[in-house]
């Protein structure tokens, strides 16, 4: 679906943006990742598929990304939803739209992050004051009230963005594709390496040492079942145009089943690691405890570790 973004879509990809922060720090469904926000985007934008493509390259790249405390980080929803609606709205390659607007756009947001952040510093200072008052009902309305800022610092400009940046994007694209096609290119080449720079981020912070063996299994595995699956696929497509008479239904399920596998895997590696546990808990209450003595004048003699 090529064409302007029509208001009561600009409106619920608005009250998803304000919904997904207010859920990533509260509720914590998981309907606050990339992967979410480009299913949304994509059905209400007509289509999933493409929505799909781009959350999921966005979850990708943004996979070993962490912050602690009270760090920002790149908001990868808001980047999606943008992404997403622009690049359905005016026929943008998936690829170019994730490294033309998800990650700026996701970059850009930090800075409404912090701003949103400043601001609910208001609504903590007001609780001080009234814990010392002991006013209880108006300690929990301004602790609701905090989540106004939040919502705010991601719904302002996604709502502002989808609204007026129409022409500015399709403008864009139309010179992107005509007399900038080496950078339109490039963008989408970029777009399709983030994904494997969200894995290098993953794997310099997972214990990979420690888990060699099923890096190199999973990697195994993945290439024998998307080899099989693909094949299996691809014969089962050319015998139904030799044969009429032949039907079935030949899916590409590899990432299923490796999905499965993976589980069966960390299902046992928790098992051991619960053993484990359990057994250093009973050794522990079974060491002996070690005997010592107190003088009068309360110097103490024994074991002093």
């Amino acid at each position: 679906m090529h064409g302007d973004i029509l208001f009561w879509q600009v409106l619920l990809l608005t009250l998803y943006s304000m919904y997904q922060i207010w859920d990533d720090l509260t509720i914590v469904s998981s309907l606050a990742q990339p992967v979410w926000a480009g299913l949304i985007a994509g059905a209400v934008m007509g289509d999933v598929t493409k929505g799909l493509i781009i959350g999921g390259s966005l979850q990708l790249t943004v996979l070993g990304v962490g912050t602690f405390g009270g760090s920002s980080k790149i908001d990868a929803n808001s980047g999606t939803i943008l992404a997403t609606a622009f690049s359905i709205s005016t026929g943008m390659n998936a690829s170019t739209a994730v490294a033309a607007i998800g990650v700026p756009v996701a970059s850009l947001m930090i800075e409404t992050d912090i701003l949103g952040r400043f601001t609910n510093t208001f609504f903590q200072h007001r609780i001080d004051r009234l814990i010392d008052e002991e006013n209880y009902p108006a300690i929990e309305r301004n602790y609701l009230y905090g989540i106004i800022p939040w919502i705010l610092s991601r719904g302002l400009p996604v709502f502002l963005a989808l609204q007026f940046g129409g022409n500015f994007v399709s403008s864009a694209v139309k010179i992107l594709d005509t007399n900038l096609k080496w950078l339109s290119n490039g963008l989408a080449t970029a777009g399709a390496l983030l994904p494997a720079v969200g894995f290098a981020i993953l794997l310099r912070y997972l214990p990979v040492r420690k888990h060699l063996a099923y890096l190199i299994l999973g990697f195994t595995l993945t290439a024998l079942f998307s080899t099989l699956y693909t094949n299996v696929q691809s014969l089962g497509t050319a015998m139904t145009k030799v044969s009429k008479g032949f039907s079935g239904s030949f899916n590409a399920v590899s990432m299923v089943a490796i999905a499965l596998i993976g589980l069966t895997f960390a299902i046992n590696e928790y098992k051991r690691d619960d053993e484990k546990q359990q057994l250093a808990e009973i050794r522990q209450q079974q060491k002996p405890v070690a005997q010592s003595t107190t003088t009068e004048e309360g110097e103490i003699y024994g074991d002093e570790d």
